[in-house]
């Protein structure tokens, strides 16, 4: 999988009811194609995966696959802090024609390195579409090991790490391992520059559920060498995409989505919507970004 650009971490619609919402995680995967998305991860973070339960999580990898038709890659969140569970995903979501798998280290029990190493070789040595290492140690209380990450970087069926550490000189140790066949995405949207500038092929990106044919063409523009114009969307969209964070993770993009008229439903406790004053604030940002 030689995949560069944009790769959005979708968020999951949710119905007034709390369901899923088929018909909107379709319309969004079409808008996304057509605004230049490079790649859509499907049960990640920003999709609340772990507030949904196995069959909801297969519906979507269905509806994901079904609805892209091969346009675009459908990367699909099967990881879990239970080797065996995620290998059990893992295997399922390919089944269902998943181009590839997002895989988080182990969280809450961790790991030492070896078990570490074996919970991602595991499931690499059994499917046979590319894995990516998810390194988020803010989400999961612990970090994936460099020594790990190079003996996994060798690994025929590991393709890439997401690293959303925000810690840029474990990203530059890692980088040292980018090749042909293994590659480095940011999972920070305030990071994208500073990762490409060290080997990165893309971002895969909350900030795109708003502003994917602006963080496309970001991408495509730092590894085509205009500089530049790279820079101005970076730097030009950083308050906007402060704002995506200023409380946890999908709460602020959702309800930009909804203040943009997207209407993607509201979120699963233990999310709650934002406090009025941040969505205040969110709202200000957005006009002086002219998204509103």
């Amino acid at each position: 999988m030689k995949l560069t650009g944009s790769i959005v971490a979708l968020i999951t619609p949710f119905t007034g009811t709390g369901a899923v919402d088929f018909d909107k995680l379709k319309e969004l995967i079409q808008w996304h194609i057509g605004q230049g998305t490079d790649g859509i991860v499907v049960l990640g973070t920003t999709g609340e995966a772990v507030t949904m339960s196995h069959e909801e999580c297969v519906a979507v990898v269905k509806a994901a696959v079904e609805t892209a038709k091969g346009r675009v890659p459908i990367i699909a969140g099967s990881g879990s802090n239970s080797t065996a569970a995620m290998l059990e995903k893992s295997l399922e979501y390919e089944a269902l024609g998943a181009d590839g798998l997002l895989l988080i280290s182990p969280y809450y029990n961790k790991a030492n390195p070896e078990g570490m190493y074996l919970h991602f070789k595991t499931v690499a040595d059994a499917v046979h579409v590319p894995c990516i290492l998810y390194n988020v140690p803010g989400r999961t209380g612990c970090s994936i090991p460099v020594e790990v990450v190079g003996r996994l970087a060798k690994h025929p069926n590991v393709a890439a790490i997401k690293e959303a550490s925000g810690d840029i000189a474990y990203a530059a140790k890692v980088a040292r391992f980018v090749c042909d066949d293994f590659a480095m995405y940011s999972g920070n949207d305030d990071q994208v520059l500073p990762i490409l500038s060290l080997g990165g092929s893309g971002v895969i990106s909350v900030w795109a559920n708003v502003m994917p044919a602006e963080v496309h063409e970001m991408v495509s523009c730092f590894l085509n060498g205009d500089l530049k114009r790279a820079q101005q969307l970076q730097l030009g969209c950083l308050p906007f995409v402060n704002g995506l964070f200023m409380e946890v993770n999908p709460i602020p993009v959702k309800e930009a989505m909804n203040l943009r008229g997207m209407n993607v439903g509201q979120y699963r406790l233990p999310l709650y919507p934002m406090s009025e004053g941040n969505r205040d604030k969110l709202k200000t940002i957005m006009k002086e970004c002219g998204l509103l």
